[in-house]
């Protein structure tokens, strides 16, 4: 018969306490109100700021960029079919930033800029926000190496320069672009 001692108790639990950790984590969460065609409308995000990713409970991670009064709206940056109404999303408070690297020249990558050519992962030391500003036009390099975008018919009637920003089909609010 096995005998249960006191102090054996005593000594475990008080072990027991002293590797308690006490850290109260807090999490900003909210709820899918509605989704549909890339966009999530969020509801008890109070918190979140306009660029910040948020992921739902299922994995997909997205981007907090209309905050109104009452809902936040979400940029789904996956396909999001398994995110439900009624599911839960939660804020991670770091703003969308990407990687930045030589590695990554000549690489496929996602929007999240994790690769999708099966050439194993990306190095790299540096990061930076996607909504940052764009250098400003003294320090850009000129235009001066062609760009063929491989239609003779544009090829043809626009010369297009590599890093030329020109609009090619549509209004000012098309962005059929080539760069």
């Amino acid at each position: 018969m096995v005998t249960i001692r006191a102090d054996e108790i005593s000594n475990i639990i008080r072990e027991r306490i002293e590797q308690y950790n006490r850290e109260v984590k807090i999490v900003n969460t909210g709820t899918v109100l509605q989704v549909g065609d890339g966009i999530a409308r969020i509801h008890g995000l109070d918190e979140v700021m306009a660029g910040e990713l948020v992921e739902f409970e299922e994995g997909t991670i997205g981007i907090a960029l209309n905050l109104e009064s009452n809902n936040v709206g979400v940029v789904l940056m996956g396909d999001g079919l398994m995110i439900q109404e009624g599911s839960s999303v939660k804020a991670t408070g770091k703003i969308a930033q990407i990687p930045v690297s030589e590695a990554y020249l000549g690489r496929v990558i996602n929007a999240l800029a994790k690769p999708i050519d099966g050439r194993g992962e990306i190095s790299s030391s540096e990061s930076r926000l996607i909504e940052s500003p764009a250098p400003c036009i003294i320090s850009r390099r000129s235009v001066y190496e062609p760009l063929q975008t491989g239609l003779i018919a544009i090829d043809s009637m626009i010369p297009i320069g590599r890093g030329q920003r020109e609009l090619i089909i549509g209004d000012r609010q098309t962005v059929n672009e080539a760069t």
